[in-house]
């Protein structure tokens, strides 16, 4: 057995986002609730603070944190492209099954389908968050 471990498996959630130095992301629906350590993971790797709702220019990625009581998931979505760049991520950041606002996979998927995009992945990026990354279908 090698003493060596699989690189992948030591990347921190907010590595896993894909997120860079110098990226512009904006951050939408923050609230009260949302994991304030992978919200600084996420400011440490791009080496600035996430833009706010009302960044109005264009951006490497948006993370959307979203609630089943948030609304309607397909316009959060469609509003979320309106600063995004061509062919970069959205990650949808939802409660996980279990916890207060979770949001269904199947509602993820049909919502994104509605908007023009497409899951990529999901997984656990901390302790009560899943994280799915969409992608435009182009």
């Amino acid at each position: 057995m090698s003493s060596s471990a699989d690189p992948r498996q030591q990347r921190t959630p907010a590595e896993v986002l894909g997120f860079t130095t110098g990226q512009l992301v904006q951050e939408i629906g923050y609230d009260d609730d949302v994991d304030l350590e992978l919200r600084d993971a996420m400011e440490d790797l791009i080496g600035a603070e996430l833009e706010d709702e009302d960044c109005q220019e264009i951006v490497d990625a948006v993370v959307l944190w979203w609630r089943e009581e948030d609304g309607d998931l397909t316009d959060a979505l469609v509003d979320s492209l309106t600063t995004l760049d061509a062919g970069a991520p959205i990650w949808l950041l939802s409660p996980k099954a279990g916890r207060d606002g979770h949001v269904s996979p199947a509602e993820v998927q049909e919502a994104a389908e509605t908007a023009g995009l497409r899951v990529m992945s999901s997984m656990s990026l901390a302790k009560d968050w899943t994280g799915t990354r969409l992608a435009s279908r182009n």
